[in-house]
Formats: structure tokens, C-alpha cells, sequence
């Protein structure tokens, strides 16, 4: 018997790696939850939670990334 860990997305199960079965193959799968205690959250999540402890600069300029060449390098403003 193979085990493979797997999320559900609210639609499908997602292997949280790479599984090598035949495209097509039926499986039945056992569901057992696996406590999350101790286990590291994601990389993109401990971003946003660093990300969410900074307050916002009202002087930082809103439209940054739509003239970032302007910001970094001088030019001139897009339209």
C-alpha cells in the first residue's frame, strides 16, 4: 500500500507530492486527518503575516508598481 498526503482544495484532493500512478487510475482513499500542530505554516503565509505587521506610510506613493521605472529610475511617468 502506497500513502501519499494530500490537501482538499473544496474540490479535489491535491498530493503534497509527486505520486507515480497511471493517469486514470481509481483509487480508494481513507480519510484520516493529521494534526497541524507542530507542522510549519507556508512560506506565502509567514510573508503575509510579517507583511500584515507593518503599518501603511501614506507618503509611500499608491500607484508604486504601475510607475516603478519612474520611482527607481527617474523616467518619465506612464499615462
Amino acid at each position: 500500500m502506497i500513502r501519499v498526503r494530500a490537501r482538499y482544495d473544496g474540490h479535489v484532493f491535491v498530493p503534497e507530492g509527486p505520486v507515480d500512478l497511471p493517469v486514470g487510475s481509481v483509487l480508494e482513499i481513507p480519510i484520516a486527518p493529521v494534526s497541524d500542530q507542530g507542522k510549519a505554516s507556508s512560506t506565502l503565509r509567514n510573508l503575509a503575516d510579517l507583511v500584515a505587521k507593518f503599518p501603511v506610510n501614506p507618503d509611500w506613493p499608491a500607484d508604486g508598481a504601475a510607475q516603478v521605472d519612474h520611482y527607481l529610475y527617474g523616467a518619465p511617468r506612464k499615462p
